[in-house]
């Protein structure tokens, strides 16, 4: 990636993660970035796309950081409690990945990141490590028989509101905080 796309994605990141998608514009993107608008367009068509990619950028890192030391031949609550610590791991260390990704996810640009993970097809590059768990776990009856988007929701939907509210310095999360949160979050979708 060239110097100066980094400094655009590591802009409208920290900007988007202060200010918002809507009070983020490619001027101020640009700005902070230290280039000007029309550089913006040289590397990204519209500020649209520039979102869309750097979500993609950061959930690459994310992915290669919880699928390092993955025990993918070990039982499923053990991949689970890998896949949970690392990902909280991930967005204690990246506070501003973190505060991106939530807003990204949960807004309109996220909503079909959000269902193409979930319903991705088995052999895609979309059918991610966590459906393969998922799916592995309702066939073998230790996961609720719910669909993927419940599983999904019961999972991380905890774990993301706890980085938020860490990241915010309403709690902190040491080693044994982390560990219990996760081990409730199983209990969420465990048989």
């Amino acid at each position: 990636m060239s110097c100066k796309r980094d400094d655009i994605f590591n802009a409208a990141r920290n900007l988007i993660a202060e200010c918002g998608f809507h009070g983020s514009s490619v001027a101020l993107i640009a700005d902070r970035a230290g280039v000007g608008a029309g550089t913006i367009y040289l590397y990204f068509k519209s500020k649209d796309i520039l979102i869309n990619e750097l979500y993609q950028d950061i959930e690459k890192r994310i992915s290669a950081f919880i699928l390092e030391d993955y025990p993918g031949t070990r039982p499923i609550r053990e991949r689970f409690v890998h896949l949970g610590t690392r990902l909280l791991t991930y967005f204690i260390a990246n506070p501003l990945d973190f505060r991106y990704v939530e807003q990204f996810y949960y807004s309109p640009y996220g909503a079909a990141f959000r269902r193409d993970r979930i319903m991705g097809e088995p052999g895609t590059c979309k059918h991610t490590v966590y459906n393969e768990l998922f799916e592995q776990g309702v066939s073998q009856q230790i996961l609720r028989d719910l669909p993927l988007f419940v599983i999904d929701s019961l999972a991380f939907g905890p774990l993301l509101a706890v980085a938020r509210d860490h990241t915010l310095g309403f709690i902190t999360l040491d080693e044994h905080l982390l560990e219990e949160i996760i081990v409730a979050s199983w209990d969420s979708i465990k048989r």
